[in-house]
């Protein structure tokens, strides 16, 4: 499978060793203060080590009231850099380009964590933000990426997807704002836009910069989430393009955009020098392979790199069988998946620990 292996030049930076993407995974296992532990640390690098092209950590908050989980990677300040630029001096030394995703819950944040949640309307106990503070917040996903890119990392992946902070503008049914950041779509993307340009012009030329998002459920509509697609192609300041799909094999949920599969639907599109990456159920090296033929560049790997930290590695044998699941704690601990990961995906992920 040559084109799994294949450099991936960036329209920043250093290109991609390979087309193979470590997913930014949810897992629990930094410190109750954001820092990073030892055990995050040791994650990654496993990952990285094994092969992976671009590396990615959890989605990490740009606010303390963005907190989304407990023991979530924290970014909104200054005391976080010495363990970022520690992960970041490692994650280098193995070859991997690096990236921080950059996240804010907005109403889906802890609630044992966050005391005063915020949305971009009232939602599910959220108050709204008010204009300048949407302002700010935009201003803070910015300095968040200014701070990953003085601790060393290769990019930064803006997290827009599964119904967090940006979702939550970006839909119609949870945004129902009546100032800039409301009403029509061009208002909704508004903010997302201006942290996007922020981000390139604030940081340096080489700094890599992605973006997770959703295409459908969460009140978006896919037809509406493509006319942004296709402007965040025509302002080219993105390097990369991350679509989580759940499965890279479904159509829309939407009936009007059920003329092909979601990945066909949005690789069609005229993109420039921005590359596509899709998440979303890959499993296996043929699985990778398959949604490159369909017109992506980059795989992004969830559950399979949990289960087989030396994916990307192993890929290139075309006769490797990856470990499916369900396995118990002891083979998760000898891939690197610490007790609290365990415990996450125990309690949130059917078919990956045994009872």
């Amino acid at each position: 499978m040559p084109d799994l292996f294949a450099p991936l030049p960036l329209a920043h930076g250093r290109p991609l060793p390979n087309r193979l993407a470590l997913a930014p995974l949810t897992n629990r296992q930094s410190h109750a203060d954001g820092t990073l532990s030892e055990a995050e640390r040791t994650w990654l690098l496993r990952r990285a080590r094994g092969g992976f092209g671009l590396t990615m950590t959890c989605a990490s908050h740009v606010q303390p009231n963005g907190q989304g989980f407990g023991g979530q990677l924290a970014i909104h300040s200054d005391v976080f850099l010495d363990g970022l630029t520690s992960l970041a001096t490692d994650l280098r030394e193995t070859g991997t380009r690096s990236a921080v995703q950059l996240h804010h819950a907005g109403a889906r944040a802890d609630r044992a964590e966050v005391a005063d949640p915020v949305s971009a309307s009232e939602l599910d106990g959220a108050r709204a933000l008010t204009t300048e503070e949407v302002q700010q917040l935009g201003a803070d996903f910015v300095a968040a990426a200014v701070r990953a890119e003085r601790a060393g990392f290769d990019g930064v992946e803006v997290h827009g997807a599964h119904g967090y902070v940006l979702t939550q503008f970006l839909s119609a049914e949870t945004n129902r704002r009546t100032d800039a950041y409301g009403g029509s779509p061009e208002n909704r993307a508004r903010l997302l836009l201006e942290v996007l340009a922020g981000i390139r012009a604030a940081c340096g030329p080489d700094l890599q910069l992605g973006l997770r998002l959703s295409v459908e459920r969460f009140g978006l509509r896919t037809l509406e989430v493509r006319e942004l697609v296709e402007e965040l192609y025509r302002r080219a300041e993105l390097d990369y393009l991350d679509l989580s799909l759940w499965d890279v094999t479904k159509h829309s949920v939407d009936e009007d955009a059920q003329r092909l599969p979601l990945l066909e639907l949005f690789a069609e599109l005229p993109r420039g020098d921005v590359r596509l990456g899709v998440a979303g159920k890959v499993r296996t090296p043929a699985d990778a392979a398959a949604v490159l033929e369909r017109g992506a560049d980059l795989a992004f790997v969830g559950r399979a790199a949990i289960l087989n930290a030396e994916f990307a590695d192993l890929a290139r044998d075309p006769a490797w069988e990856p470990e499916a699941g369900p396995v118990d704690a002891g083979y998760l601990a000898a891939q690197d998946v610490s007790p609290p990961f365990v415990d996450y995906l125990r309690s949130n992920f059917r078919g990956v620990v045994t009872p």
